[in-house]
């Protein structure tokens, strides 16, 4: 049991102290509605920021914002066979309105494909009309069983990219080119490293000819499906008649893509780098850069407060986000663990004392190896110093992350009684070879509950490629990353 401060360690119950991490650093809090979550300032803050950062990079590469109804006609669904068999479960749908018995059930959107491909179809005559690159900030709903918050929720909010072309070489090159974009944002602004690769046929995405997904290594050696880009080829096009004029002119359905990513990144933030502490953030994502504890002490009390304001102001100006909590109920102690629980990366204190010296208290929340966690810095020096030392923050986290995913991926592994003792043991990204056979794929689930994470990008297959298949021993036709995911 953890006492009335301190967390669940890690070590002890990993989904214990996650839990506990997202209540007390106020990310979200459950709803009366079962399987949902009310997202709290603190982690929509985080959500925000997010935002701020993928939309921008979308932008960058020519795409724009739209918005689709949340209701979609459940006829539409039907149309895409595949598609509905793989959300079947998860579909709320909504059978009365206005008092009355719908004509036709209406679905509360699992992701919106359908809704859009049927749009797209109207819009678009001629190869002159594509492509087309929209992306929509939306919630949907997809009615989970075992719910955890953040990480699977009933209803969550996310991005879907929906993308039309007239060529299957312009989708392929579409859906790479997000996957890359994902994995950026995710080293860049999360210091979550991912490996990207393609899913095997029973993991990829409902409806998908290919799912490409960026899988990030969580510190209990589980993965995370952290974003997922798929190329649909002509298949919601066929169902929709979403057909354009070719530019010799024929005719040809449009070629589909789509992508997303959700509010399941907060749930990867907590897991790549808390603490035993509580949350910990990397700068980039933080909502709150410094905050700054004013030690308040009799007659002194008045002169702390203005120099606490003065250095907040001169912080704002270099770009910071800052806050001074002046709060006068709770001690500075009570302060300083409330701010190191919510993982806000620099403290600041300053008493009576501080003033006089002309200096300030600066407290990292992350520390790497042989830095010291406080610092005594002459007032000038230390506000000049914070931009270098956030961005030195977000990039020890990044190397931090990338060594553990490391050092917890296991290559070259042949023997079958090998990868089970990893697997049933401290876990991690397994690299063997796969003969491509679904009964084999299912055997190692069965088995052990790891599936396929991706079969790995050029770039993170090992250098001796696998010559046969982990389970069955036959030649390899690939080499498959194996983990226990979330």
């Amino acid at each position: 049991m953890a006492s009335e401060k301190g967390l669940t360690p890690r070590g002890e119950d990993f989904a214990a102290w996650y839990n506990e991490v997202v209540l007390r650093a106020e990310l979200a809090d459950y709803s009366p509605v079962r399987g949902c979550m009310v997202i709290r300032p603190h982690g929509y803050g985080i959500w925000e920021l997010m935002q701020r950062a993928l939309d921008e990079l979308f932008k960058e590469t020519g795409h724009e914002n739209a918005y689709f109804p949340l209701l979609i006609p459940q006829s539409f669904l039907e149309k895409e066979k595949a598609h509905i068999e793989g959300f079947a479960p998860e579909v709320a749908v909504v059978t009365h309105a206005g008092g009355k018995e719908l004509e036709e059930p209406l679905v509360i959107r699992p992701t919106s494909e359908t809704i859009i491909y049927h749009m797209f179809a109207k819009w678009v005559q001629s190869y002159r009309d594509l492509p087309i690159l929209m992306n929509q900030w939306a919630n949907v709903m997809r009615w989970e069983l075992r719910t955890r918050l953040f990480l699977r929720t009933s209803e969550f909010l996310w991005q879907e990219g929906h993308t039309a072309h007239a060529s299957e070489a312009e989708a392929q090159e579409e859906t790479q080119l997000i996957l890359g974009l994902y994995r950026r944002f995710m080293e860049d602004w999360m210091a979550m490293p991912p490996l990207t690769g393609l899913k095997t046929e029973a993991e990829r995405f409902a409806g998908a000819v290919r799912t490409y997904a960026c899988e990030a290594l969580m510190q209990d050696n589980r993965a995370l499906q952290a974003g997922t880009s798929h190329h649909l080829g002509q298949n919601f096009s066929r169902q929709f008649d979403f057909r354009f004029q070719t530019e010799d002119g024929g005719e040809d359905y449009a070629w589909n893509t789509s992508w997303g990513v959700s509010t399941r990144l907060v749930g990867g933030l907590v897991m790549t780098h808390g603490d035993d502490v509580g949350l910990v953030l990397p700068p980039r994502l933080a909502p709150i850069h410094v905050v700054i504890v004013p030690i308040l002490r009799g007659d002194a009390s008045e002169a702390v407060l203005a120099k606490a304001h003065a250095v907040r102001d001169a912080l704002a100006n270099h770009g910071v986000r800052v806050r001074v909590d002046d709060r006068d109920t709770g001690s500075p102690g009570a302060k300083f663990w409330e701010w190191e629980r919510k993982g806000v990366p620099l403290r600041v204190e300053i008493g009576p004392k501080d003033v006089e010296k002309g200096q300030l208290v600066v407290v990292r929340r992350f520390v790497a190896g042989g830095e010291e966690k406080k610092s005594f810095l002459a007032e000038a020096d230390a506000v000049d110093s914070v931009p270098g030392m956030l961005d030195a923050i977000q990039a020890a986290m990044l190397e931090g992350a990338l060594a553990r995913r490391e050092a917890n991926s296991h290559r070259g592994v042949e023997d079958y009684g090998r990868f089970r003792e990893i697997i049933e043991g401290d876990g991690g990204f397994v690299y063997a070879g796969w003969c491509g056979s679904a009964a084999c794929e299912t055997k190692a689930k069965d088995d052990t509950k790891a599936t396929i994470r991706c079969l790995p990008s050029e770039e993170f297959r090992s250098a001796d490629a696998p010559r046969s298949c982990l389970v069955c021993g036959d030649a390899a036709t690939a080499e498959a990353v194996w983990a226990r995911a979330y």
